[in-house]
């Protein structure tokens, strides 16, 4: 990643709105044992019909420009309703970060899978949105 870890960390513990989630729905503090929700928003179909996802869970652990450790709960089409864990690790590298992003919990594999498929379109976002960002 292009941004250091001090921002990658305020993005991913108090700045979903800039990267991932839609403005406006984001209920996060950023800190541990407090909950978070937010929704995402995707357009199917022709008649570009506005779907609404749901996500939420609790920090579990927070190491400052380090850690991120999340339980990750979404419905269906995500992990069907399973409190799954998302670990972020940031570790300073060459003027950015090095950042290693674990999932695991799943239900299923399909939605292993999916979410498989879909961090690192996420993580691109993320990038893109954060990098030339200060904390």
């Amino acid at each position: 990643m292009d941004a250091l870890p001090e921002v990658l960390f305020q993005a991913w513990t108090r700045r979903f709105d800039r990267w991932f989630a839609a403005p406006g729905s984001v209920i996060m503090q950023g800190e541990v044992s407090t909950v978070f929700f937010f929704e995402t928003i995707s357009r199917t179909g022709t008649d570009s019909v506005v779907r609404r996802h749901p996500h939420y869970g609790r920090f579990l652990k927070l190491e400052q420009d380090r850690l991120v450790e999340m339980t990750w709960v979404t419905g269906e089409g995500g992990t069907k309703g399973a409190e799954t864990v998302v670990t972020v690790e940031l570790v300073p590298r060459h003027g950015g970060t090095l950042l290693r992003l674990t999932h695991a919990g799943f239900y299923d594999e399909d939605s292993k899978n999916a979410h498989e498929q879909a961090w690192p379109f996420v993580l691109e976002q993320l990038d893109k949105q954060m990098a030339g960002e200060t904390s």
